[in-house]
């Protein structure tokens, strides 16, 4: 058993199996032993690559999405430039250059890293150096301006509780011991309000829910509906949960997510329909990763960098590709806008695609 293995076995047997939540929490953050907490797990010499890694260009588009809703929104004087999960400062140091040019807009931010990891923070600090960022381990802590924010595979790493569909109602994924060894099992079905709203699901299908993004997304809109802004949200998932996409990740590889607590990434698809409800009354667009990257242009940078090779970390147009071809992430990964009430979508998200306050009260999602 790994170190964090020990401690969470000992707690089942003091105390009764820990919910696929807390399992969660504990591997990913746990001061000592999480896998966050204890490495870089980014690139080729980690365990996952991310798209800023496979392309400078994953930032540029994004951050000039950025810039041009800063500029819409009547370019304010003050504003907050912010990442969630930064990793290791990568994205958010291409949004950078890609804005140097967008005359004010490095004058008036403010930017802001959320970000718990201690070991990232030092990485952060070093590819970030002369732009002077300021670090913030929460959400709620984010200042009440202009809200401009990327958050990128930062949401599937947020803990996640899993639910079967029974006759008896909702039987919950918990984490117990088996001849003493870390083994998923389900507790006895019940009722769960959080899941009213799913009763299409047929009895022995999964549905997974993550009680800590709604609290974020409020905490974000929040800021973008009283102040302006715009949040740009991508990650892997679907508009909706369904099914078993808990997983974990160890050198490029998927590996069984309860063998060694801590030494591994786990994740699970994100559920951008709960992102974009939690986020009312803001409007939230939806897209795939694949189509906002073409639409921002992805193609004429990425000759542009072929033509000019040594400005590029990687073959421009393999990395073009591989962000959007629907057999590679361009349709795995999704991107979701939040921007104010009222407003059309940012640069990349299509006309018509935006669920507002007035489809809430519709009872539909016009996403």
């Amino acid at each position: 058993m790994t170190p964090l293995a020990e401690l969470i076995a000992a707690r089942i047997r003091a105390s009764g199996p820990v919910s696929l939540a807390e399992y969660m929490a504990d591997c990913l953050m746990h001061p000592r032993f999480g896998y966050y907490a204890t490495r870089d797990p980014f690139g080729q010499a980690g365990d996952f690559t991310t798209a800023p890694e496979i392309s400078q260009m994953f930032g540029e588009l994004l951050g000039l999405c950025l810039a041009q809703s800063w500029l819409d929104q009547g370019a304010p004087a003050r504003f907050t430039l912010a990442e969630c999960g930064p990793g290791r400062g990568t994205l958010m140091a291409d949004v950078l250059r890609a804005t140097a040019r967008v005359p004010g807009f490095h004058a008036a931010a403010d930017l802001v890293l959320v970000e718990t990891s201690a070991t990232l923070r030092g990485i952060q600090a070093k590819t970030l150096a002369g732009h002077q960022p300021r670090w913030l381990s929460l959400v709620q802590d984010l200042p009440e301006a202009p809200l401009f924010l990327l958050a990128n595979e930062f949401f599937d790493a947020l803990p996640i509780r899993q639910f079967t569909r029974q006759s008896g109602g909702w039987a919950e994924t918990m984490v117990g011991l088996s001849d003493e060894a870390l083994t998923p099992g389900r507790a006895p079905p019940g009722p769960l309000a959080a899941l009213d709203h799913r009763q299409d699901i047929a009895e022995g299908r999964i549905v997974e829910i993550c009680p800590a993004a709604a609290p974020i997304m409020a905490e974000i809109s929040g800021r973008i509906g009283r102040h302006g802004g715009l949040a740009l949200i991508v990650d892997y998932g679907d508009w909706q949960s369904l099914g078993d996409t808990f997983q974990a990740m160890r050198d490029h590889a998927y590996v069984d997510p309860f063998a060694t607590p801590g030494e591994a990434d786990l994740t699970a698809h994100v559920d951008f329909a709960a992102l974009a409800r939690a986020a009312l009354p803001a409007a939230a667009s939806y897209t795939t990763q694949g189509a906002l990257l073409t639409a921002l242009g992805i193609g004429a940078r990425a000759q542009q960098l072929a033509a000019h090779p040594i400005a590029a970390r990687n073959d421009p147009l393999a990395a073009a590709r591989r962000l959007t071809d629907p057999a590679e992430m361009g349709t795995l990964f999704k991107a979701l806008a939040i921007h104010p009430a009222g407003s059309p979508p940012p640069a990349g998200f299509p006309i018509g695609n935006t669920m507002d306050q007035s489809a809430a009260r519709g009872g539909r999602d016009d996403a």
